[in-house]
């Protein structure tokens, strides 16, 4: 009984072509998903958060520590000293150095800034 060695190839061949064509079709739902929320279609976690500490443990604690301590990004304990709520609501909104920009709404930047202005 010879088998064919090809055989092997060719099943190999057609799993991947059907996972290729499985995974567009899940990339193309999930586009679809992106772009509603990206027209506003849904409300993510971060922007229900109900005041600026659950905000930043949601958001800013992954580059800046769970204490505030620093990380990727700089400590934030004592900012208040070194910026005012001003440069800290600008540095907010508009990023700096590796941060990037609107992380915060802009309705919740003057409560955030003044928040982390209090920071010890």
């Amino acid at each position: 009984m010879n088998r064919n060695p090809l055989i092997p190839f060719f099943i190999i061949m057609l799993i991947g072509i059907g996972l290729t064509l499985g995974l567009s079709f899940k990339g193309l739902g999930d586009a679809k998903e992106l772009a509603k929320e990206k027209k506003g279609g849904e409300k993510t976690e971060q922007t229900a958060a109900a005041n600026p500490e659950e905000f930043y443990q949601q958001t800013c604690s992954g580059c800046h520590g769970q204490n505030y301590e620093g990380g990727a990004g700089p400590s934030l304990k004592g900012v208040g000293k070194r910026l005012s709520i001003d440069e800290i609501k600008n540095v907010i909104q508009n990023g700096r150095g590796g941060m990037p920009s609107g992380l915060v709404p802009p309705d919740k930047a003057d409560e955030m800034a003044k928040w982390l202005s209090k920071l010890k």
